[in-house]
């Protein structure tokens, strides 16, 4: 099914938000749209106030933060002046989403980036158009890295949990391509659905660093966001209910013990952090 997105042209007052709760690790977050097309049905952000009171679906609408880049650096030369600067992108959107095909606000953003660099930046996404800026992240070296969201090995459950999402495969490819370039990355299964066996396998040669976090860790909320989502019903339907369980990770952690060392997989907001 083809979701009619509205798109809405916006000059943001600011862009550096104070990282707090989950995000506490980081000096601040950062968000080049408000909203995501990709719709996922489990995003936690669906349960805060940027969703609840905007009174239109999420993942039907996207605010386009133009003048994006000429911001940042003013707010970016600021936060230097005064410390340590990390930051999270993006925290409640997709820096990668579809739009920025044609928009490049993430782009821009890199390139002020590359300019004048953070102390870390996370570049948090779930799409393979990250590849595209490959050149602007080798330019920051061992200041980035990439998490890229590989929730599931399982392209069936993928169309059953994030139809709009990017497909698996192409997420698995460009890991590979940072890889190649040298760029640091991370696969983050996040949050938990239903998986093979073979997923470490699947995953072992493309990234040496996996985070896994759930619904129960990682909503900001103990879980009770996602709970007033309903998913409990989403996995009894395709009948996989073990999998919605605060102890479900245990199954995807012991598994990937077969062939990632402990130190090389990290637990809901480790896994995040600089």
């Amino acid at each position: 099914m083809i979701v009619k997105i509205e798109y809405t042209s916006k000059i943001p007052k600011s862009l550096l938000n104070k990282g707090t709760g989950f995000l506490s690790g980081y000096s601040h977050s950062l968000n080049p749209y408000t909203g995501c097309s990709f719709a996922c049905s489990y995003c936690y952000v669906r349960q805060m106030p940027v969703s609840t009171f905007r009174g239109a679906e999420w993942g039907t609408w996207v605010d386009v933060k133009q003048e994006a880049a000429a911001l940042l650096k003013k707010e970016l030369l600021r936060a230097k002046a005064k410390g340590p600067v990390t930051i999270f992108m993006s925290s409640s959107t997709d820096p990668y989403q579809p739009v920025e095909y044609k928009e490049q606000i993430t782009r821009s953003l890199l390139q002020v980036m590359v300019e004048h660099p953070p102390d870390f930046l996370l570049v948090q996404t779930r799409s393979p158009l990250v590849r595209r800026d490959i050149d602007l992240l080798q330019a920051l070296g061992d200041k980035v890295r990439v998490s890229m969201t590989v929730e599931t090995d399982r392209e069936d459950v993928r169309k059953q949990f994030a139809p709009h999402s990017p497909p698996i495969p192409a997420r698995l490819q460009t890991l590979r391509l940072l890889a190649e370039a040298g760029i640091p990355s991370q696969a983050a299964i996040a949050p938990i659905l239903p998986s093979s066996h073979q997923f470490p396998e699947t995953l072992r040669p493309l990234v040496n660093r996996v985070c896994i976090d759930d619904y129960f860790m990682g909503d900001g909320s103990n879980g009770k966001r996602t709970k007033r989502l309903g998913l409990q019903s989403l996995y009894q339907m395709v009948g996989q209910e073990e999998w919605y369980h605060p102890a479900a990770y245990l199954r995807v952690y012991d598994n990937m013990k077969r062939l990632f060392s402990e130190d090389e997989l990290f637990i809901s907001q480790k896994g995040f952090e600089p």
